[in-house]
């Protein structure tokens, strides 16, 4: 079966055409050859690159249109702000309606395109994002089209959430990859695995704790950069690799492989530099990764979304949970809202047919409801 994939690069509007040529908006459309779906899906993360997402041709395949979609922070998720990214996602779902001819446009919502995603639907309906002090809201974010169904697969709860849960909470200095509370170091083998409910209990207190004082920091180096007439500055966030879920698989046990993470082992890869956040600026800390601060965290994001709503949970994932699906259903305000376990790890591309049994089960929820 002949898919048509076609390269789709727009304004925002909010930025135009750079002066090398490049569009802020890019991504590709598949569909089966010779068709014209009327309904049509479109994936968007806050930066991997999801234009040849690994659901498109499947779902192109079964008759659907996939527009696999970009904002301006594909590759530089240490700039993002999220009213500009939610701009740039609005650019694809009129372009969808517009030109491709959709009448139904589904937001599928993978990874970290669950709370983002879910952030689209819920500006929407009933806009909400505020800027960051100092800041404008980007145009056009009060006039987003909303779309007419909401996928969450292998999501988690936010970028504060996620990094939160991952940050070693043994760091002492920030300014030292080296300083550690011996006694909430998840890898020192006096401490565990298998680790003890007081144990997990100090080291989430101490995982939260860390995300505060550097959004703390945050606060007052902006400060102490505007008096000097300074608007923003990079800084580093290491050790994020450190989920005691990672490590011992008996908390919240799953089909999950023991003591591995998406970068590998969790102690190697929590000293490499290649953690999220490990690169980002003040205002894109407060914008993106604060428990306190941050608007894209899916909570009160899902509360706003009514439309027909499916949250899929692989069960092998080592990075996202059974927790955090059941609390993405739990916040959805649908009323038409479903929950799958699927057998797969956080891309699926285990066991071998684990996509196709995603495919199959979002081409069956879909004509369900809008064939």
């Amino acid at each position: 079966m002949a898919i048509e994939r076609a390269f789709v690069a727009l304004p925002s509007t909010s930025l135009g055409r750079a002066g090398a040529g490049g569009h802020p908006c890019q991504g590709v459309y598949h569909r089966r050859a010779g068709t014209s779906p009327k309904i049509a899906v479109i994936a968007t993360h806050y930066q991997i690159d999801f234009a040849e997402h690994y659901m498109a041709e499947y779902l192109a395949e079964r008759g659907f249109g996939f527009l696999g979609w970009n904002t301006r922070f594909r590759g530089d998720e240490n700039h993002f702000l999220l009213d500009h990214a939610l701009v740039d996602i609005g650019v694809g779902v009129r372009w969808l309606r517009e030109v491709a001819g959709a009448e139904t446009v589904v937001l599928l919502g993978n990874s970290g395109g669950g709370s983002l995603m879910a952030a689209y639907q819920s500006q929407a309906v009933e806009p909400n994002v505020t800027a960051l002090p100092g800041l404008r809201l980007a145009a056009g974010v009060d006039e987003l089209p909303p779309g007419d169904a909401y996928i969450s697969s292998a999501a988690h709860l936010g970028r504060p959430d996620v990094l939160t849960s991952w940050m070693d909470g043994s760091v002492t200095d920030e300014s030292d990859p080296l300083a550690t509370d011996p006694e909430l170091d998840l890898f020192n083998p006096e401490n565990g695995p298998p680790y003890s409910p007081d144990f997990i209990a100090r080291y989430r207190a101490a995982q939260t704790a860390r995300n505060r004082r550097i959004t703390v920091w945050v606060k007052a180096e902006l400060e102490r950069l505007a008096a000097a007439g300074y608007h923003d500055r990079p800084f580093s966030v290491f050790r994020t690799w450190a989920d005691p879920r990672m490590v011992d698989p008996t908390l919240e046990p799953t089909n999950r492989r023991p003591n591995r993470c998406y970068a590998g082992k969790p102690e190697r890869a929590n000293r490499s530099v290649f953690g999220i956040a490990a690169s980002c600026t003040l205002r894109t800390w407060l914008n993106l990764w604060s428990l306190d601060d941050s608007q894209t965290r899916a909570h009160p994001h899902l509360a706003r979304i009514t439309v027909p709503s499916l949250v899929v949970n692989a069960d092998a994932d080592t990075g996202v949970f059974p927790s955090d699906a059941t609390a993405m259903y739990d916040a959805l305000a649908a009323r038409d809202k479903q929950r799958h376990d699927l057998p797969g790890d956080h891309y699926f591309l285990e066991p071998a047919d684990a996509r196709a049994n995603l495919a199959d089960l979002v081409e069956g929820w879909i004509n369900e409801r809008f064939a």
